[in-house]
Protein backbone atom coordinates (compact mmCIF):
# COMPACT_ATOMS: atom_id res chain seq x y z
CA UNK A 1 0.00 0.00 0.00
CA UNK A 2 1.42 3.76 -0.88
CA UNK A 3 2.34 5.61 2.12
CA UNK A 4 2.25 9.03 0.85
CA UNK A 5 6.28 9.39 -0.63
CA UNK A 6 5.60 10.99 -3.92
CA UNK A 7 8.71 11.49 -5.46
CA UNK A 8 12.25 11.88 -5.10
CA UNK A 9 12.90 15.58 -3.75
CA UNK A 10 16.65 16.53 -3.52
CA UNK A 11 19.68 15.43 -3.76
CA UNK A 12 23.22 16.64 -2.04
CA UNK A 13 26.56 15.97 -3.87
CA UNK A 14 29.72 16.59 -2.52
CA UNK A 15 32.03 18.34 -5.32
CA UNK A 16 35.90 19.28 -4.82
CA UNK A 17 35.73 22.68 -6.48
CA UNK A 18 31.91 24.55 -7.24
CA UNK A 19 33.14 26.33 -9.84
CA UNK A 20 34.39 23.18 -11.24
CA UNK A 21 31.01 21.79 -10.70
CA UNK A 22 29.00 24.64 -12.06
CA UNK A 23 30.73 23.87 -15.61
CA UNK A 24 29.50 20.40 -15.37
CA UNK A 25 25.83 20.52 -13.74
CA UNK A 26 24.60 23.81 -15.25
CA UNK A 27 26.57 24.48 -18.21
CA UNK A 28 26.63 21.07 -19.84
CA UNK A 29 23.99 19.19 -17.93
CA UNK A 30 21.67 22.04 -18.42
CA UNK A 31 20.40 22.54 -14.70
CA UNK A 32 19.41 26.14 -13.51
CA UNK A 33 21.30 27.70 -10.59
CA UNK A 34 18.86 29.21 -8.70
CA UNK A 35 20.98 30.28 -5.20
CA UNK A 36 24.18 30.22 -3.43
CA UNK A 37 24.46 29.58 0.80
CA UNK A 38 27.87 29.48 1.95
CA UNK A 39 29.42 26.16 0.46
CA UNK A 40 26.69 25.33 -1.13
CA UNK A 41 24.94 26.05 -4.91
CA UNK A 42 21.55 25.06 -5.52
CA UNK A 43 20.04 24.38 -9.02
CA UNK A 44 16.65 22.47 -10.53
CA UNK A 45 15.94 21.14 -14.03
CA UNK A 46 13.26 23.41 -16.02
CA UNK A 47 10.21 21.13 -15.40
CA UNK A 48 10.61 20.66 -11.58
CA UNK A 49 8.27 22.86 -9.75
CA UNK A 50 10.31 23.19 -6.03
CA UNK A 51 12.48 25.86 -5.78
CA UNK A 52 15.62 22.94 -6.20
CA UNK A 53 16.70 19.74 -6.72
CA UNK A 54 20.28 18.99 -6.49
CA UNK A 55 22.64 20.86 -3.43
CA UNK A 56 25.79 20.74 -4.40
CA UNK A 57 28.38 21.19 -1.55
CA UNK A 58 32.24 21.48 -1.58
CA UNK A 59 34.03 19.01 0.55
CA UNK A 60 36.96 17.25 0.63
CA UNK A 61 35.74 14.17 -0.71
CA UNK A 62 33.53 13.27 -3.08
CA UNK A 63 30.02 11.61 -3.10
CA UNK A 64 26.34 12.09 -1.88
CA UNK A 65 25.49 13.20 1.52
CA UNK A 66 21.74 12.20 1.40
CA UNK A 67 18.83 12.15 -0.92
CA UNK A 68 15.77 13.53 -0.10
CA UNK A 69 12.22 12.33 -1.12
CA UNK A 70 9.04 14.73 -1.17
CA UNK A 71 5.79 13.18 0.62
CA UNK A 72 1.98 14.20 0.34
CA UNK A 73 1.95 16.49 3.28
CA UNK A 74 2.85 17.43 7.20
CA UNK A 75 0.44 14.91 8.42
CA UNK A 76 1.68 11.90 5.94
CA UNK A 77 5.50 13.01 7.35
CA UNK A 78 4.60 12.94 10.81
CA UNK A 79 2.82 9.30 10.25
CA UNK A 80 6.12 8.03 8.18
CA UNK A 81 8.15 9.43 10.79
CA UNK A 82 6.60 7.24 13.70
CA UNK A 83 6.90 4.31 11.32
CA UNK A 84 10.18 4.50 11.11
CA UNK A 85 10.54 4.74 14.73
CA UNK A 86 8.28 1.86 15.46
CA UNK A 87 10.33 -0.13 12.69
CA UNK A 88 13.45 0.51 15.07
CA UNK A 89 15.43 3.18 12.76
CA UNK A 90 16.75 6.54 14.43
CA UNK A 91 15.71 8.99 13.17
CA UNK A 92 17.43 12.74 13.45
CA UNK A 93 14.51 16.31 13.43
CA UNK A 94 16.14 18.51 11.02
CA UNK A 95 14.09 22.39 11.38
CA UNK A 96 12.79 23.85 8.98
CA UNK A 97 15.40 26.50 7.39
CA UNK A 98 18.27 24.23 7.30
CA UNK A 99 18.07 24.02 3.72
CA UNK A 100 16.50 27.42 2.45
CA UNK A 101 12.83 27.56 2.11
CA UNK A 102 12.56 23.22 2.97
CA UNK A 103 10.49 22.62 5.85
CA UNK A 104 11.58 20.45 8.44
CA UNK A 105 12.80 16.82 7.65
CA UNK A 106 12.97 13.59 9.08
CA UNK A 107 16.82 11.76 8.33
CA UNK A 108 17.20 8.35 8.87
CA UNK A 109 20.12 5.59 7.75
CA UNK A 110 19.14 3.44 5.68
CA UNK A 111 20.78 -0.56 6.19
CA UNK A 112 23.20 0.17 3.33
CA UNK A 113 24.70 2.76 5.05
CA UNK A 114 23.24 5.71 3.08
CA UNK A 115 21.70 8.78 4.23
CA UNK A 116 18.15 9.81 3.42
CA UNK A 117 15.34 12.07 4.11
CA UNK A 118 11.67 12.91 4.24
CA UNK A 119 10.05 16.36 3.72
CA UNK A 120 6.37 17.80 2.97
CA UNK A 121 6.95 21.30 2.43
CA UNK A 122 9.47 23.62 -0.27
CA UNK A 123 9.06 26.79 -1.90
CA UNK A 124 7.30 25.89 -5.04
CA UNK A 125 8.80 28.26 -8.07
CA UNK A 126 7.28 26.31 -10.70
CA UNK A 127 8.58 25.07 -14.16
CA UNK A 128 11.28 27.41 -14.92
CA UNK A 129 11.03 29.55 -17.82
CA UNK A 130 7.77 29.60 -18.15
CA UNK A 131 4.19 30.73 -17.27
CA UNK A 132 1.56 28.70 -14.66
CA UNK A 133 -0.96 30.02 -17.02
CA UNK A 134 -1.26 28.88 -21.49
CA UNK A 135 2.52 28.11 -21.20
CA UNK A 136 4.83 27.93 -23.90
CA UNK A 137 6.12 24.50 -25.05
CA UNK A 138 9.95 24.88 -23.54
CA UNK A 139 11.85 27.51 -22.52
CA UNK A 140 14.00 29.74 -25.08
CA UNK A 141 17.59 29.60 -22.97
CA UNK A 142 17.85 26.67 -21.71
CA UNK A 143 21.75 25.47 -21.37
CA UNK A 144 23.87 22.41 -22.80
CA UNK A 145 21.72 19.04 -22.49
CA UNK A 146 18.12 20.61 -21.16
CA UNK A 147 17.43 18.13 -18.19
CA UNK A 148 14.16 17.88 -17.74
CA UNK A 149 14.07 16.61 -13.89
CA UNK A 150 16.24 14.72 -11.06
CA UNK A 151 15.51 11.33 -11.75
CA UNK A 152 16.46 8.95 -9.53
CA UNK A 153 20.08 7.43 -8.12
CA UNK A 154 21.97 4.20 -7.81
CA UNK A 155 23.51 3.40 -4.48
CA UNK A 156 25.49 0.34 -3.56
CA UNK A 157 26.12 -1.03 0.03
CA UNK A 158 25.79 -3.81 1.42
CA UNK A 159 22.89 -4.75 3.23
CA UNK A 160 20.32 -4.75 0.67
CA UNK A 161 17.68 -7.05 1.57
CA UNK A 162 17.44 -4.50 4.44
CA UNK A 163 17.13 -1.96 2.45
CA UNK A 164 14.20 -3.57 0.53
CA UNK A 165 12.07 -3.96 3.41
CA UNK A 166 12.09 -0.76 4.91
CA UNK A 167 11.76 0.74 2.05
CA UNK A 168 8.85 -1.44 1.33
CA UNK A 169 7.62 -2.42 4.30
CA UNK A 170 8.03 1.31 6.26
CA UNK A 171 7.79 3.94 3.28
CA UNK A 172 5.16 1.57 0.68
CA UNK A 173 7.89 1.78 -2.51
CA UNK A 174 7.37 -1.24 -4.57
CA UNK A 175 10.09 -3.55 -6.17
CA UNK A 176 9.95 -3.07 -9.77
CA UNK A 177 13.06 -4.82 -11.44
CA UNK A 178 16.07 -7.17 -9.35
CA UNK A 179 18.24 -9.05 -9.87
CA UNK A 180 19.19 -12.52 -8.77
CA UNK A 181 22.31 -14.60 -8.18
CA UNK A 182 22.24 -18.69 -8.24
CA UNK A 183 21.24 -18.99 -5.12
CA UNK A 184 18.61 -16.57 -5.36
CA UNK A 185 19.35 -14.29 -3.40
CA UNK A 186 19.14 -10.91 -4.43
CA UNK A 187 22.03 -8.69 -5.94
CA UNK A 188 20.28 -5.44 -7.41
CA UNK A 189 16.81 -3.95 -6.53
CA UNK A 190 14.97 -1.17 -8.17
CA UNK A 191 12.49 0.68 -6.12
CA UNK A 192 9.33 2.93 -6.93
CA UNK A 193 7.28 4.98 -5.37
CA UNK A 194 5.60 6.54 -8.51
CA UNK A 195 4.94 5.26 -12.07
CA UNK A 196 8.54 5.39 -13.01
CA UNK A 197 10.39 1.72 -13.26
CA UNK A 198 12.68 3.22 -10.38
CA UNK A 199 12.85 6.32 -8.26
CA UNK A 200 16.34 4.80 -6.08
CA UNK A 201 18.02 1.52 -6.77
CA UNK A 202 20.73 -0.35 -5.10
CA UNK A 203 23.50 -2.75 -5.80
CA UNK A 204 25.28 -5.13 -3.23
CA UNK A 205 28.26 -4.25 -2.45
CA UNK A 206 30.88 -4.98 0.58
CA UNK A 207 31.19 -1.31 1.69
CA UNK A 208 28.18 0.78 2.87
CA UNK A 209 27.27 4.37 1.92
CA UNK A 210 28.83 4.10 -1.76
CA UNK A 211 27.34 6.51 -4.36
CA UNK A 212 27.07 5.31 -8.14
CA UNK A 213 25.38 7.76 -10.40
CA UNK A 214 22.96 10.81 -9.86
CA UNK A 215 20.21 10.36 -12.77
CA UNK A 216 18.54 12.89 -15.33
CA UNK A 217 15.69 12.70 -17.53
CA UNK A 218 15.89 13.79 -21.30
CA UNK A 219 13.43 13.71 -23.37
CA UNK A 220 14.46 12.06 -26.42
CA UNK A 221 16.81 9.59 -27.61
CA UNK A 222 17.89 12.25 -30.28
CA UNK A 223 18.73 14.23 -26.83
CA UNK A 224 20.88 11.27 -25.48
CA UNK A 225 22.81 11.29 -28.69
CA UNK A 226 23.34 15.56 -28.49
CA UNK A 227 24.11 14.97 -25.16
CA UNK A 228 26.79 12.83 -26.05
CA UNK A 229 28.12 15.33 -28.40
CA UNK A 230 28.16 18.16 -25.64
CA UNK A 231 30.40 15.65 -23.30
CA UNK A 232 32.69 15.32 -26.78
CA UNK A 233 33.03 19.18 -27.04
CA UNK A 234 32.89 19.74 -23.06
CA UNK A 235 36.38 17.26 -22.77
CA UNK A 236 34.25 15.71 -19.68
CA UNK A 237 35.03 11.91 -19.13
CA UNK A 238 33.10 9.63 -20.49
CA UNK A 239 31.69 6.49 -18.62
CA UNK A 240 29.69 4.35 -21.65
CA UNK A 241 27.13 5.18 -24.44
CA UNK A 242 24.57 6.08 -25.64
CA UNK A 243 23.39 2.70 -25.59
CA UNK A 244 20.48 1.31 -23.82
CA UNK A 245 19.75 -0.70 -20.59
CA UNK A 246 18.05 -3.81 -20.47
CA UNK A 247 16.91 -3.55 -17.32
CA UNK A 248 13.98 -0.75 -17.11
CA UNK A 249 14.62 -0.15 -20.99
CA UNK A 250 16.24 3.16 -20.93
CA UNK A 251 18.23 5.19 -23.57
CA UNK A 252 21.57 5.87 -21.55
CA UNK A 253 24.77 8.00 -21.18
CA UNK A 254 27.08 8.19 -18.00
CA UNK A 255 29.96 10.28 -17.56
CA UNK A 256 31.10 12.30 -14.73
CA UNK A 257 31.49 15.29 -12.94
CA UNK A 258 35.32 17.37 -12.43
CA UNK A 259 35.29 15.30 -8.92
CA UNK A 260 34.65 12.15 -9.93
CA UNK A 261 31.23 12.05 -9.57
CA UNK A 262 28.69 9.68 -11.95
CA UNK A 263 25.85 11.42 -13.93
CA UNK A 264 23.67 9.54 -15.87
CA UNK A 265 21.11 11.38 -18.63
CA UNK A 266 18.72 8.94 -20.50
CA UNK A 267 15.54 8.89 -22.24
CA UNK A 268 12.74 6.54 -22.76
CA UNK A 269 12.42 3.68 -20.14
CA UNK A 270 9.14 1.40 -18.84
CA UNK A 271 6.20 2.63 -16.77
CA UNK A 272 4.94 1.01 -13.37
CA UNK A 273 1.94 0.10 -12.03
CA UNK A 274 1.58 -1.76 -8.45
CA UNK A 275 -0.42 -5.05 -10.46
CA UNK A 276 2.83 -5.72 -11.86
CA UNK A 277 4.94 -8.88 -11.54
CA UNK A 278 9.02 -8.34 -10.73
CA UNK A 279 10.84 -8.00 -13.69
CA UNK A 280 13.88 -10.85 -12.42
CA UNK A 281 17.00 -10.74 -14.51
CA UNK A 282 19.82 -13.26 -13.48
CA UNK A 283 23.22 -12.39 -12.71
CA UNK A 284 24.52 -14.17 -15.50
CA UNK A 285 22.98 -11.38 -17.49
CA UNK A 286 24.01 -8.92 -15.99
CA UNK A 287 26.00 -7.52 -18.85
CA UNK A 288 23.16 -7.30 -21.47
CA UNK A 289 20.83 -6.14 -18.06
CA UNK A 290 23.09 -3.27 -17.91
CA UNK A 291 24.57 -2.63 -21.41
CA UNK A 292 21.73 -4.17 -23.83
CA UNK A 293 23.08 -3.83 -26.70
CA UNK A 294 26.99 -5.18 -26.18
CA UNK A 295 26.27 -7.29 -23.68
CA UNK A 296 29.31 -6.79 -21.66
CA UNK A 297 30.22 -5.20 -18.58
CA UNK A 298 32.43 -2.26 -18.46
CA UNK A 299 34.33 -2.72 -15.24
CA UNK A 300 35.01 1.27 -14.47
CA UNK A 301 31.09 1.22 -14.23
CA UNK A 302 31.22 -1.54 -11.96
CA UNK A 303 34.13 -0.24 -9.49
CA UNK A 304 34.64 3.59 -9.57
CA UNK A 305 32.39 4.91 -6.52
CA UNK A 306 32.56 7.88 -4.41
Amino acid sequence: MKKGVMRPGHVQIRVLDLDEALDHYRDLLGLIEVARENDRVFLKAWTEVDEYSVVLRQADTAGMDFMGFKVLDEGTLDNLRQALIDYGVAVQDIPAGDLPNCGRRVRFTAPTGHNFELFATKNQTGKWGIADRNPEAWPRDLKGMKATRFDHCLLYGDDIDGVLDLFVEVLGFDLAEQVIDPENNKVGIFLTCSMKEHDVAFIKHEEKDKFHHASFYLNTWEDVLRAADLISMHDAPLDIGPTRHGLTHGQTIYFFDPSGNRTEVFAGGDYFYPDQKVVTWEVEQLGKAIFYHDRQLNERFLSVLT
